[in-house]
């Protein structure tokens, strides 16, 4: 028996508030990246499954390279849900909606209101050097804030390595490399083969361009000295 058309229950719209969270990345925005690393390091479970904000006023992003922030962000777990700072007509169909009318709450620092643990019995230094045996593959991003890394193999493009101190790669380093990552100044990066698509010291970068077409496919080490930074041969 068909139901009459009165009888019909009517479409209810109904409002409801959550709490969102915001993320406001400032440029430039691979070291802001770099930092959120380090903080989703402490606390890893700290965005899964809470509705995020990506603020934009801060940065000039155009619609290809908001994708593929949203894209880093959605790597490390984090999903945008909306937008706030861009220009709504600027927005494409491809990406979260342009929201307005959010207004600032406090949220407590899981990192500071964390119950303190008590001191664990001395153990041996960690060293200060992670090895990596094997091949870093495209996509992969290792991070390691507390010294170097070393790279036995090849970084492949697309990869990225993230070092507090300096980087060893034995191979050929076609990813990005940041080295210094936490403000050391004398951090290198040395690797046997260079076709990087960037490499970056404390802050000072050089992207594949920036790279003297003498030196591709060589063996070279990068410096900072004062406020440059230098890619020379590695005799």
């Amino acid at each position: 028996m068909s139901m009459q058309a009165g009888s019909r229950k009517p479409v209810r719209f109904r409002g409801r508030s959550y709490l969102a969270y915001m993320l406001t990345p400032e440029p430039p925005v691979y070291e802001w990246l770099v930092d959120l690393n380090s903080w989703i390091s402490q606390a890893p479970a700290y965005f899964v499954g809470k509705p995020v904000i990506l603020d934009l006023s801060a940065v000039t992003l155009s619609n290809s390279a908001i994708v593929q922030l949203i894209s880093e962000l959605l790597s490390r777990g984090i999903r945008i849900m909306g937008l706030e700072g861009v220009d709504p007509h600027a927005v494409g169909p491809d990406l979260p909606p342009v929201l307005a009318g959010g207004r600032l709450v406090a949220i407590a620092d899981p990192l500071e209101s964390a119950p303190r643990a008590e001191p664990a019995p001395a153990q041996p230094q960690e060293p200060a050097t992670l090895l990596l045996e094997h091949p870093v593959r495209s996509g992969q991003s290792v991070v390691f804030p507390h010294g170097d890394i070393t790279v036995l193999g090849s970084v492949a493009s697309g990869a990225e390595i993230i070092a507090g101190g300096s980087i060893h790669v034995y191979g050929t380093l076609r990813g990005r490399a940041f080295a210094g990552s936490h403000g050391n100044e004398r951090a290198r990066i040395f690797c046997s083969k260079v076709e990087a698509e960037l490499l970056a010291i404390s802050g000072f970068y050089r992207a594949a361009d920036d790279i003297e077409p003498r030196l591709r496919s060589q063996p070279i080490q990068a410096w900072l000295k004062g406020d440059a930074m230098y890619v020379a041969p590695l005799n």
